[in-house]
């Protein structure tokens, strides 16, 4: 959402977390989006420590190399639109009286004041009006969302992008990459909850009419689940890992013993992501003002994405725990065409957000 350069050049998509780092270019081909370029690297322990850059150096070197060795079509655009953390940011959709843009942007940032957990001065401030949901009365009112990142957050993932070459042309929250990703463009979407299940945290999105309603940034991961398996059976983190992949929460008939004590190991820590969600639902119901937007609106979809939500099943497991249908989302949700040739077919649910970023330069162009 923060835009520095308004270009109509092509531009990809740079998804950063704690552990790595996944690259999307999408390119037009005959009216359709078809995948140009992609990559994906490991970014090693201590580089970056909940969304915070410890060694630019190192990041701009694995940036770099995943740049210069991305599969597909090679990558000849410098630009660049990344993702920042959601854990260090904050997104608020708040309501102001209708004005024009001059007015709104005198207005937005002193009004946000009474929002952002953090002094004005000390975070870059960004905003966008809401387009209304159709047949709704706003009694004069607009709807503007609201995101507001620290200075020094941004201003480091900035530096470490250009020390690795690049220019980039826009950040934004991974919250609304993933959204721009799963939610049909072209409709009013109803009460949607996005579960971004990734492998240092869980991001829980609310998306509802035209926008992000509510964010929060979840300190359970699938990392979590793997250090659990390896402590508890003492065993590495490499079998750890192998066998939450067998096994997950289904189990296996050739190995049930196996399966069961790997399933009780991890159900635990997936009762209490299913209960955090269930909690800031209901606080979201509770104390915002959706109602007069979509009067006893209900959660028509749930979708999970990320690295960790193809998990043996955990989809049943969610719909079980949130009462509610529970479906693994679609990244390709707002491609016109889907060429599996085109597409990376192994592990596309983890490129979701690389895959949003990416669309927002396609998008408008």
């Amino acid at each position: 959402m923060f835009k520095f350069l308004t270009l109509d050049d092509e531009a990809f998509g740079l998804d950063i977390n704690d552990l790595s780092l996944k690259i999307v270019k999408l390119k037009k081909e005959h009216g359709a989006f078809a995948l140009a370029s992609f990559n994906e690297e490991k970014i090693p322990l201590g580089v970056i420590e909940d969304g915070v850059i410890k060694d630019e150096q190192a990041l701009a070197k694995i940036i770099k190399a995943a740049y210069e060795t991305a599969k597909g079509e090679k990558i000849k655009t410098k630009y660049v639109i990344a993702s920042l953390p959601e854990e260090k940011s904050f997104s608020q959709v708040i309501q102001m009286p209708k004005m024009n843009d001059e007015e709104l942007d005198l207005a937005v940032p002193l009004e946000a004041e009474n929002y952002i957990p953090m002094p004005i001065e000390d975070v870059y401030l960004d905003f966008q009006t809401i387009p209304p949901i159709k047949n709704k009365d706003y009694l004069n009112r607009i709807e503007v969302l609201i995101v507001a990142t620290p200075k020094k957050i941004v201003d480091s993932y900035v530096s470490c992008l250009k020390k690795a070459g690049l220019m980039p042309i826009a950040l934004e929250t991974e919250s609304e990459a993933v959204a721009r990703a799963l939610i049909k463009k072209e409709t009013d979407s109803p009460l949607s909850i996005l579960i971004d299940f990734g492998r240092n945290n869980t991001d829980f999105v609310i998306f509802s009419g035209h926008s992000i309603r509510f964010t929060s940034s979840i300190p359970i991961s699938s990392q979590m689940l793997t250090k659990a398996i390896s402590d508890s059976l003492e065993i590495d983190i490499t079998k750890a890992e192998e066998l939450k992949i067998q096994y997950g929460l289904k189990g296996e008939k050739t190995n049930a013993d196996q399966a069961e004590k790997v399933s009780q190991i991890i159900t635990p820590i997936l009762e209490d992501l299913a209960a955090r969600i269930k909690k800031y639902l209901n606080y979201y119901r509770d104390h915002s003002s959706y109602e007069y937007l979509l009067p006893n609106a209900k959660t028509e979809k749930v979708y999970l994405c990320g690295g960790g939500s193809e998990l043996k099943g955990l989809t049943d497991f969610m719909t079980k725990n949130l009462e509610t249908s529970v479906e693994i989302g679609d990244p390709l949700a707002n491609f016109l065409t889907k060429n599996p040739k085109n597409i990376v077919e192994k592990n596309l649910i983890s490129f979701t957000t690389a895959i949003g970023l990416a669309l927002r330069q396609i998008n408008n162009n």
